[in-house]
């Protein structure tokens, strides 16, 4: 059999059980930060410990003490606990390493007899696979953030229904994490688990603000701890806050709606010459070799042509962000 076929069913096979690790790891029920809470409430550290030895392979294991080490480490498990995935840093990383690993050999394999062409395929290849797991993980933040904004106000009514029903701030926060939809529900049961281990409120709810980059949700914290310090009706201010991040969020979603062709016009704009150029590379890489026939000319017309593209893409995103 051609060693190029094998190689490539490889490569099928490999993608495929990527995706399916993806899938598996995205759509589970209870996210990793949840286990390890709920592990400490049921049962006692060292069972949990033995069973999360268990539970992961020594490879994922070594890349994540490793990786939880740095503060690179630290800051890809803060932006994968914000796009709720359910993803360790080592594996994320890990995950990174193997897909840009597949592409980057396909890519080589297709890129062409002429050896320079094959190694600038594999960047190509290499380039997408590191790129796509990142703007897939900044996209999810967003979706969920703009997510969470949305449903804070009905939180907030439930909290005012539940404090003048006579509970308390931890029981209206626990009524929230039942009764609402994710991923608020979510969020809120981490704070009640936090501390119904002994973390102090404002501790919590700033361990929840760092989770959720929130400005409304800052703005809730912020006034739950002044009125836990100088007291004051705390149902009544929350709803005149929850007021206030309606009409918030119905004039950004107005805004975004007149915004949204600008958006979609800068982000199409700004790939299809990538998109188009590593086609045509694909495709006939003879056509596209006579543009570094003359490397000095070709090179200084590629970096001009970048940053003339991410110069318009950052104008017409300026255009867009309207603050509010």
């Amino acid at each position: 059999m051609n060693p190029i076929l094998i190689l490539l069913i490889g490569a099928i096979v490999i993608l495929i059980l990527i995706a399916i690790g993806v899938y598996i790891s995205s759509t589970s029920e209870r996210t990793l930060i949840e286990e390890r809470l709920g592990r400490y409430l049921e049962e006692d550290k060292s069972t949990a410990r033995e069973r999360e030895r268990e539970a992961s392979t020594a490879l994922t294991e070594w890349v994540n003490k490793r990786v939880e080490k740095s503060s690179f480490g630290d800051q890809i498990a803060k932006n994968l606990a914000r796009a709720d995935m359910k993803f360790k840093a080592g594996e994320f990383i890990f995950f990174i390493f193997i897909l840009a690993s597949v592409l980057g050999g396909a890519a080589y394999i297709f890129g062409g007899e002429n050896p320079a062409g094959k190694l600038f395929s594999m960047a190509i290849g290499v380039s997408v696979g590191i790129a796509a797991p990142i703007i897939y993980m900044r996209s999810q933040q967003a979706k969920r953030l703009r997510k969470f904004n949305d449903q804070l106000p009905d939180m907030l009514n439930l909290m005012v229904n539940g404090l003048r029903a006579g509970y308390s701030t931890m029981q209206a926060m626990e009524a929230v994490s039942k009764e609402m939809p994710p991923p608020i529900s979510e969020e809120f049961r981490r704070v009640v688990q936090e501390m119904q281990l002994g973390i102090p409120m404002d501790r919590a709810l700033d361990n929840l603000v760092r989770r959720i980059p929130s400005e409304d949700l800052d703005f809730v914290v912020t006034a739950i701890n002044v009125q836990r310090e100088v007291g004051g009706p705390l149902a009544e201010i929350l709803d005149t806050i929850a007021f206030t991040i309606r009409e918030r969020i119905r004039i950004k979603g107005e805004i975004r709606v007149m915004t949204s062709q600008v958006v979609m016009s800068g982000r199409i704009l700004s790939a299809v010459p990538f998109v188009v150029f590593v086609i045509l590379w694909f495709i006939n890489q003879e056509y596209m070799g006579e543009f570094f026939k003359n490397a000095v000319c070709g090179g200084i017309a590629l970096v001009v042509g970048m940053i003339m593209i991410a110069v318009g893409y950052f104008v017409m995103m300026k255009i867009a962000d309207i603050e509010v």
